[in-house]
């Protein structure tokens, strides 16, 4: 490991990522997004934006035998990307406005993306380039949007984590054909806000719209002691994991 890199434990440990020690690093967003994939054995997935491979390789922990392919612009991220997964990973280094030809021309079975979350017309840019690039839309949310429905295969299912404050703008860029869409609200805490959504939505798909109950990721009214407080299920998918249904 050289000095400006760490390695960091994700699934308790059955997840290894190498990452960069200062810049974007990733979360528990995209192993809760990972976690709400209902994928299952040779299946096909792709990961928009994927970093440094956080989300699918924490999907591909809990689901053996699928086919996985990464998208990531940053170079220096989709190298990390490429060591974290070994041959489990195909990963593509391309703007998701701009992909290679050969990925068109695909379609998969489920999409995954944690699109930046900031409109930087409204917010202020990270010095840092790594965490710009991806908390700094270059590419406009819709674009993630659309991106992400065009490349599933019908009754294919994409997945989107983003701030719940865009919700509306996810909502209103799903092309045409998109259907059977869920959103899970994630709250800090009870009785706050959500924050984060978890958006999901199936190409021909003619079910509903469900907006769920919120998922609580924390245990009482405030952090109280320097200790982690999940709700036991978030701690399942954070620890062991498990599944996120809904």
């Amino acid at each position: 490991m050289t000095d400006n890199l760490t390695r960091d434990a994700f699934l308790g440990g059955r997840v290894q990522l190498y990452q960069p020690r200062v810049g974007y690093r990733a979360g528990v967003d995209p192993v809760l997004l990972a976690a709400s994939v209902a994928a299952t054995p040779g299946q096909s997935v792709l990961d928009l934006g994927c970093g440094v491979g956080a989300a699918i390789l924490c999907l591909s922990a809990r689901v053996p035998g699928l086919s996985l392919t990464g998208v990531e612009v940053q170079e220096d991220y989709a190298m990390l990307a490429r060591r974290n997964a070994g041959d489990r990973v195909e990963v593509i280094t391309a703007d998701i406005s701009d992909l290679p030809l050969d990925l068109r021309q695909r379609q998969f079975d489920h999409v995954l993306t944690n699109p930046p979350y900031f409109n930087r017309a409204a917010s202020r840019a990270a010095f840092d380039a790594g965490r710009e690039a991806a908390h700094g839309e270059s590419a406009p949310l819709a674009e993630w949007v659309r991106v992400a429905a065009k490349r599933l295969k019908p009754k294919g299912y994409a997945h989107i984590i983003h701030r719940a404050e865009r919700l509306p703008e996810i909502l209103g860029a799903w092309p045409g054909g998109m259907g059977s869409i869920e959103v899970l609200p994630l709250s800090a805490r009870a009785g706050r806000m959500a924050e984060r959504v978890i958006v999901r939505a199936r190409k021909n798909g003619r079910g509903a719209f469900k907006l769920h109950a919120p998922l609580v990721l924390h245990l009482g009214a405030c952090h109280t002691r320097d200790a982690e407080d999940y709700c036991p299920q978030v701690k399942a998918v954070l620890r062991d994991g498990a599944a996120l249904e809904f």
